[in-house]
């Protein structure tokens, strides 16, 4: 069962007695975790590390009448019996114990396993048990072709509106991180109001920044011939402690993608086999291929000649980093 759909079923108040979240998602994990336990007296919520802790003693737990109100929850997180290749351990998970606890579990707890790992070995029997009683949520990373729906489904939960010219920027600057994701959507909408508009120019203006995105927001000033804007984007980069010669890094990283996409295009490579050679994140791939167009092999090559020599400028002394850099960005954008 996907994460959406895991939520929609635990916000409906229809909690299953076990539950099994898997993946690598955090983000995903806790959301459903925290409406697990939502209305729970604390005094009825256990943990275990069954790195730790053996199998028996939780369901042992679990089969314990509550002291207080009606209902326990037990989070049992590093089901190591559930990967291909258990973890060596100084104890013995018997897991005849917990067989016959899910096939017959009590109905006053709710035990959640969570195994933070990319997959579980389905082909053991407690894992197609697990499988045939629990609630079983996939919470691995949102693929790059589903970002655009994750994000339109956050943007529907805080009633915006977010144009296409905006989508673009949420992306670059959001892709790698849903709690950020969420929490940057919440403060935009807060912003915009129910039913309000986010525009490509309040997305630029309410995002907080990584150092990453803006190193592509860079590329796009040398596209554009804007120097205004690349010494603004520079100057924010500052206030983040970022070093020039840090930055000419970045600079280099993303108009080497842009180069090698350039030449894996003309040999005939698809996006994902682009993605496969390089090794690069999916987002970054799609941005360098939107790029690629606008600048001719002879011009990236030039740029990335000019990165490597203000690079060598600053590193041998020859000039004041800050200025090195605001000359490599006004030579970039006059050649341009």
């Amino acid at each position: 069962m996907s994460y959406l759909k895991a939520m929609e079923q635990l916000k409906k108040k229809q909690l299953p007695n076990i539950l099994l979240l898997y993946g690598t998602e955090t983000y995903f994990i806790q959301k459903l975790k925290d409406q697990v336990v939502k209305n729970l007296d604390e005094d009825n919520l256990s943990t275990y590390d069954l790195s730790e802790t053996p199998i028996q003693e939780v369901i042992g737990d679990a089969e314990t009448y509550p002291f207080f109100g009606e209902q326990k929850v037990i989070i049992a997180t590093n089901p190591v019996f559930l990967k291909a290749k258990s973890d060596k351990l100084t104890f013995e998970h018997d897991l005849n114990v917990l067989e016959r606890y899910l096939q017959s579990p009590v109905d006053y707890s709710v035990v959640v396993f969570i195994a933070a790992y990319e997959k579980i070995d389905e082909r053991k029997k407690i894992s197609k048990l697990l499988k045939k009683t629990a609630l079983v949520a996939e919470c691995n990373p949102v693929k790059e072709f589903e970002l655009s729906k994750w994000i339109k489904n956050l943007s529907d939960q805080y009633r915006i509106t977010i144009r296409d010219d905006a989508y673009e920027i949420i992306e670059n600057e959001l892709s790698n991180n849903l709690n950020i994701l969420e929490n940057e959507l919440a403060k935009i909408a807060l912003y915009v109001g129910e039913d309000g508009v986010v525009t490509k120019d309040i997305a630029e203006e309410l995002i907080s920044h990584t150092v990453s995105s803006s190193s592509l927001r860079l590329v796009d000033t040398v596209i554009e011939g804007d120097l205004q804007k690349a010494i603004s984007i520079y100057k924010d980069l500052e206030k983040m402690k970022e070093e020039p010669i840090a930055m000419i890094g970045l600079l280099a990283f993303q108009f080497r993608t842009i180069l090698r996409v350039k030449l894996l295009k003309q040999k005939g490579y698809t996006q994902f086999q682009m993605q496969k050679q390089i090794g690069g994140h999916p987002y970054v791939i799609k941005v360098a291929m939107s790029r690629e167009a606008k600048f001719t092999t002879e011009r990236l090559q030039q740029i990335i000649d000019r990165l490597a020599t203000a690079d060598a400028v600053m590193k041998q002394g020859k000039m004041e980093k800050e200025l090195a850099f605001e000359l490599l960005l006004y030579d970039l954008i006059r050649a341009s």
